[in-house]
């Protein structure tokens, strides 16, 4: 079942508003003392008024914000109160919200969560309508392969039962090192996903079954090119590491080095996200470096340039591969929703001792969480920007373990020499595992247990005391963002 897209003009008007309301919420609450800093989407900056005009536009500041002069009480009062008149017709808010400041912060969180939810359904919505054939919805609207219902470790008579009802075995996943296999099944035609796993329920209700979900990436990377400043050289060294994405361009030179092992494609298939999650997690060229200097790194490439891309069913073959190979510390910077099958092979995962790190998503903080990040025992990571602020868009809750840089990071651009600028949680995760995988040699449950907890107890506590649903335990890795110097956009 298809559904409508937004028009540009209605999503600009959104991105407007949740620009204003953001700024406008965080200037309510401490404009008045000529103080308060007032944050945009785009990343302005400012002091009390000042802020919410450059949190409005989202303008990048040249630096740090200035401070401004105090104003004497009253003429300081009858300014705010004109800036929160001004800023309440412009959003068309009700008279007097900008004097409350929780319940303005409310709505502003909201605006921010439904264009981050939004931005993601959109490119769902694309890929599926492009692709039709192929791709649709699952009641709740995430993406899923066609007519495809997976099964795990599924018993004889129930696929003796499933072929009499009509369907056919599309794929069979054979997964040795964690003891099962994965069975991919085409439903009768004419039956889609939602009615195939209701027929195979009734035939075995006991069977753990789903839909084949698609797992998508969570960040985006520039079209600008950025030179690099210097960073401090990466501390921890690791035999391997791992990495569930789209592929990588090794031929990019912050990846020549690393001794290589692909997995997934039967050629490689570079994708810009693949290749800059791969260069923050292990590279190192001249200028630039990763968070770990890895003698190994063992990609999976799980879409190798397929419209049915991070299918669940690939996705877990990734993991099972990952814990043949005893890769003690895997990146998954992909997103997508809860699936029984996926919550088995994590637990699965977490039982042997491997540690696995995705990001949380760029859903927004009111948004519902996403997976694998949100599955116990996952470490979950959330972004900052440079000056230490979550990003708005990052998802929150209790999923969130750590914080790492995640804008304004140069990344390796796949296709060229250069580098590119990248935002978003895709881009947290890999600064989180490369730390984690100094400490962690193998996959050992005590010592992945001992190595978080040490990571942890190092980070900066940015919000209240203690583990918070923001920045979770607090920002790690602060030291390894390569931080562009310059971009070039086209």
């Amino acid at each position: 079942m298809s559904r409508r897209l937004p028009a540009r003009s209605q999503l600009r008007r959104t991105w407007r508003l949740g620009l204003l309301l953001a700024g406008l919420a965080l200037a309510a609450g401490a404009g008045a003392q000529g103080r308060g800093q007032g944050v945009g989407l785009g990343g302005g900056v400012g002091n009390g008024a000042a802020g919410v005009g450059v949190g409005v536009t989202g303008l990048p500041p040249p630096g740090p914000p200035a401070q401004l002069p105090s104003l004497p009480d009253k003429a300081n009062a009858k300014a705010t109160v004109r800036a929160r008149e001004v800023l309440e017709k412009a959003a068309g808010l009700p008279p007097g919200l900008a004097r409350q400041p929780e319940a303005l912060a409310a709505r502003a969180g909201a605006a921010v969560s439904d264009l981050g939810h939004q931005q993601r359904r959109d490119r769902v919505q694309s890929l599926v309508m492009t692709h039709p054939e192929r791709l649709s919805f699952d009641p709740q609207g995430e993406p899923v392969v066609r007519g495809e219902a997976v099964l795990y470790d599924p018993a004889p008579a129930l696929l003796q039962a499933a072929r009499d009802a009509g369907f056919t075995l599309a794929r069979e996943r054979r997964l040795p090192a964690l003891g099962i296999r994965v069975v991919v099944l085409a439903a009768p035609q004419g039956l889609d996903s939602a009615a195939a796993l209701t027929r195979l329920r009734q035939i075995d209700p006991a069977a753990v079954q789903g839909f084949n979900h698609l797992y998508l990436p969570s960040g985006r990377t520039g079209s600008g090119s950025a030179s690099v400043t210097a960073p401090r050289r990466p501390a921890a060294v690791a035999d391997r590491i791992g990495l569930i994405d789209g592929g990588l361009d090794s031929d990019h030179p912050a990846l020549r080095g690393l001794r290589l092992r692909r997995h997934g494609c039967d050629e490689p298939v570079p994708s810009a996200h693949g290749t800059a999650t791969a260069s923050l997690l292990a590279g190192h060229a001249e200028g630039f470096s990763g968070a770990v200097r890895a003698r190994q790194l063992f990609a999976a490439d799980v879409y190798c340039g397929q419209p049915t891309g991070g299918a669940l069913d690939a996705v877990l073959e990734a993991l099972a591969w990952m814990a043949q190979e005893k890769v003690p510390v895997i990146n998954i910077s992909l997103v997508g929703p809860p699936n029984p099958l996926l919550e088995r092979v994590v637990a699965q995962m977490n039982a042997r001792g491997h540690l696995l790190v995705a990001a949380v998503g760029n859903d927004g903080p009111a948004a519902p969480p996403l997976y694998p990040a949100a599955y116990p025992g996952v470490v979950g990571v959330s972004a900052v920007d440079p000056r230490r602020r979550v990003l708005p868009e990052a998802a929150q809750g209790p999923q969130v373990m750590l914080a790492a840089p995640g804008a304004e990071l140069a990344v390796a651009a796949a296709g060229r020499d250069g580098y590119s600028v990248a935002r978003g949680t895709s881009f947290a995760a890999p600064l989180v595992a490369g730390l984690l995988a100094g400490a962690l040699p193998a996959p050992q449950p005590e010592a992945a247990r001992r190595a978080v907890e040490d990571l942890a107890r190092a980070a900066t506590d940015l919000g209240p005391r203690g583990r918070d649903t923001v920045f979770g335990f607090g920002l790690v890795g602060e030291s390894l963002r390569v931080a562009p110097s310059r971009v070039a956009a086209r």
